[in-house]
C-alpha cells in the first residue's frame, strides 16, 4: 500500500477524487491488498477506507455506522427536498450495513429499502435528474470520508 500511496494525503486525495470508490478498491486488489483479509483481522464493521488508513497509516478506524452517525449529526442533506433527504438517509443506512460499494451502484435504487421510494427513474427525478442525483451521492461520499477522522492523530 505504501508503494501505491506514499502518504495518507496521497491516499485521501485518490479516494476523494475517485468517481467510484470501487475503482480504488479494485486497484488495491490488483496490488495484492486483500481487503477481506484485512477486514477479518481488523473488523468487518469497517469500510475499505478505514482499513487502509488503519493498517497503512496507523489511524484509528471508524465503523461504517459511526461514520453514518457523524454525517447525520452534521445534517448535510438539509438543502435537498424531503423525498431526496429520505433517499439519502436510506443510502446512509445501506452504507452503514453493507459498505460504500453497494451505495455507488445505481442498481441499489431497485432494492430494499430504497425501492419503497419508487422506481429508480422516479427516485432520480426527485433530485432533479441523474446528474443531480450523482452529485448528491458524491456529497454523501465526501461527507462520509472527506471530513474524515483519518486526519486526526
Amino acid at each position: 500500500m505504501r508503494q501505491e500511496f506514499a502518504s495518507l494525503d496521497d491516499f485521501l486525495r485518490r479516494w476523494t477524487q475517485a468517481e467510484r470508490k470501487a475503482a480504488v478498491i479494485e486497484e488495491l486488489a490488483e496490488h495484492g491488498v486483500l481487503l477481506e483479509a484485512l477486514a477479518e483481522e481488523v473488523g468487518k464493521e469497517f469500510d475499505p477506507f478505514d482499513l487502509v488508513c488503519h493498517v497503512a497509516f496507523d489511524r484509528p478506524p471508524v465503523t461504517r455506522r459511526g461514520r453514518a452517525e457523524q454525517v447525520r449529526k452534521r445534517d448535510v442533506f438539509a438543502r435537498h427536498g424531503a423525498k431526496a433527504r429520505e433517499v439519502l438517509e436510506a443510502l446512509l443506512d445501506k452504507y452503514a450495513d453493507e459498505g460504500i460499494e453497494n451505495v455507488e451502484d445505481l442498481s441499489v435504487l431497485k432494492v430494499q429499502p430504497l425501492d419503497r421510494f419508487g422506481t429508480p427513474v422516479e427516485i432520480v427525478r426527485c433530485f432533479g435528474g441523474r446528474e443531480r442525483y450523482l452529485a448528491a451521492l458524491g456529497e454523501l461520499e465526501t461527507a462520509l470520508h472527506g471530513g474524515s477522522s483519518a486526519r486526526a492523530g
